[in-house]
């Protein structure tokens, strides 16, 4: 089966999602195939101000999380109106340089919300991912990549898959398996549901399985 995660970089909810990401690419190795893509939120989306951000981030971190810890909202800057793009594009750009997992855009992520770095800035994302990166990534050829129409229309159309699934929230998880079934979870963090799905899924495809080695297919008439 596929599970595809959705996500906006800087988005709080998808930082706390993240161990849960983790967990279920550990539980289903070799059984389920994962992707990232991501999901840009509309400028509307973001907080209007540090003091809004910091009242969400206490309510997301605080009272549903119960972390240790606060996000630092120091990435926030009024004259960006809502347009954080770089830190996705950067992170869209870098497979392009054979990082094809998770390390780029964590540490983007981590530079916004736990370090509270000006990510929106395209020479800070730059700056972040090629250190992530281990300098494998020369600054102007990354910078480059994530200034492309290409890169940018990658992104473009992954955000417009988000949408079509009529979904909003962020993080989301679209489980699909070998039999056509579908299930989407938006905004959801927590493990068990997800894992409960999965298994069910799983169990569901090695039915069929079973069957069609007993039976074959079906009769034509």
């Amino acid at each position: 089966m596929k599970i595809t995660y959705y996500l906006e970089v800087i988005s709080s909810w998808c930082t706390w999602v993240e161990p849960v990401y983790a967990e279920l690419k550990r539980r289903y190795a070799g059984r389920a195939e994962f992707e990232w893509k991501i999901a840009l939120m509309a400028p509307e989306d973001f907080p209007v101000s540090r003091a809004q951000c910091d009242w969400f981030y206490r309510r997301s971190g605080g009272t549903v999380m119960h972390s240790p810890f606060m996000l630092d909202s120091g990435w926030f800057e009024p004259e960006r109106q809502g347009r954080y793009e770089a830190p996705n594009l950067v992170a869209e750009a870098a497979r392009d340089f054979g990082f094809h997992g998770d390390e780029i855009r964590l540490a983007l992520a981590h530079a916004a919300v736990r370090e509270g770095r000006k990510v929106g800035n395209p020479d800070v994302a730059v700056e972040v991912a090629v250190a992530a990166g281990g300098g494998r990534i020369k600054p102007a050829d990354l910078r480059a990549a994530a200034d492309s129409a290409a890169v940018r229309a990658r992104v473009d159309a992954s955000t417009a898959d988000f949408a079509s699934h009529r979904i909003s929230q962020r993080p989301a998880f679209i489980l699909t398996d070998a039999i056509g079934d579908k299930a989407v979870f938006s905004g959801l963090v927590r493990l068990e549901p997800l894992a409960a799905t999965i298994d069910a899924m799983l169990a569901d495809t090695a039915a069929y399985t079973a069957h069609a080695v007993h039976h074959g297919r079906p009769p034509s008439a």
